[in-house]
């Protein structure tokens, strides 16, 4: 088996622009003097993804979970939203801050998404919107959500915290459903160290979020609503407007280390991977694998096998959302998304992954079957 001994090998490493670039924008903020509240640079990184992702509609937030919470606030909801529970846990705390109810629907044994087919018999009266999450930037069905929405007149909210820069049959994926909501977190393709991004259909959506994330001020005069504090600073738009000079370039970076990947452990029985939508331009965040009967092992024990290499994975997205404390109340019958949080693995990717490294785990992963060194 090939060794590695350059030092422990992370499941990401987050993409950083020159410190120098970082230092000039520094200065820009210090000449300004204005660290918030929709400042020049706040401004200048709005218009440039307008630009970058052909979108009209945005608003700018703190986190991606601020930015979750105020889609659902700025959409009205009540009652109950039926969500995967194939999910970071921020998934479904936006909605319980919200007085909402999720209700988890089991997901597709192949792409990981909400499965669009057992959507329909979780819909009751108290019903009011759908939250799918577009796994690992990978797209769920959009046109079976969408007609279903259309058929009960619910919402339609995505969860593309994976997504930036993906799109789906030549359309940029937050131009489907009443909202996408982006995560700008460190570990995503693109950030801004922390941040997030609402992208909606139209000015009014648009100026609710931005009046709910700003204490309810309209207009810095009067307070419409009992608001939040969800804005965004300048110094993460500063590092917004750096980043996205770099994300393309560490797009074709993950995408010959994922086809590195697939080349070798497609070639492994029992090592398996998520479905690819049809149509897809990817930004290649995760690469995650399922580990199945076949392969010898459970994914526990490859999991401790590579991190005896010093190789760290990650189980997402394990345990499910429904089994979570605060979630678990028994009666979700979700026996696919079960089976999947128990075999899937996410694997080291980044941009500054050397491809001797790649080749390591994949050696690391064929010899776990058989015990070899």
């Amino acid at each position: 088996m090939t060794k590695y001994n350059k030092g422990p090998i992370y499941v990401t490493q987050p993409v950083l622009p020159d410190i120098e670039k970082v230092y000039v924008k520094l200065q820009e903020i210090w000449g300004a003097k204005q660290l918030t509240n929709n400042g020049p640079l706040l401004h200048q990184f709005k218009a440039a993804l307008q630009k970058q992702l052909n979108i009209q509609y945005l608003s700018l937030c703190c986190n991606g979970t601020i930015a979750l919470q105020l889609a659902c606030k700025a959409l009205g909801l009540s009652g109950e939203v039926i969500t995967t529970p194939f999910t970071f846990a921020a998934t479904g705390h936006a909605l319980a801050w919200n007085n909402l109810k999720p209700v988890f629907c089991d997901i597709d044994p192949y792409t990981f998404n909400i499965d669009p087919d057992k959507i329909e018999a979780l819909i009751t009266p108290a019903t009011t919107a759908i939250l799918p999450v577009h796994v690992f930037g990978h797209p769920c069905d959009t046109y079976k959500i969408q007609s279903l929405a259309d058929q009960y007149k619910l919402k339609v909210i995505y969860d593309a915290a994976h997504c930036f820069g993906v799109e789906l049959l030549g359309e940029p994926i937050s131009s489907f459903g009443d909202v996408s909501i982006f995560s700008f977190h460190a570990t995503k393709i693109f950030h801004t160290f922390e941040g997030g991004m609402v992208v909606c259909k139209d000015a009014e959506t648009e100026r609710l979020i931005d009046t709910a994330k700003n204490f309810g001020f309209e207009l810095g005069l009067e307070v419409l609503t009992p608001g939040t504090n969800g804005k965004m600073n300048e110094f993460q738009a500063a590092i917004g407007l750096l980043m996205l000079d770099l994300f393309e370039e560490e797009i074709e970076k993950r995408r010959v280390l994922t086809q590195i990947y697939k080349e070798r452990l497609s070639q492994i029985p029992g090592i398996s991977f998520q479905r690819e939508a049809v149509g897809t331009k990817h930004n290649y965040l995760n690469l995650t694998i399922c580990v199945n009967e076949e392969f010898g092992i459970d994914r526990d024990a490859l999991f401790l096998i590579l991190k005896d290499q010093n190789i760290f994975t990650r189980k997402y997205f394990y345990p499910l959302l429904s089994q979570m404390q605060c979630y678990n109340n028994g009666q979700w019958n979700l026996p696919v998304a079960e089976q999947i949080a128990s075999m899937v693995l996410s694997l080291p990717l980044y941009g500054n992954l050397e491809i001797e490294a790649v080749h390591f785990i994949c050696d690391t992963i064929e010899a776990s079957q058989t015990g070899g060194d």
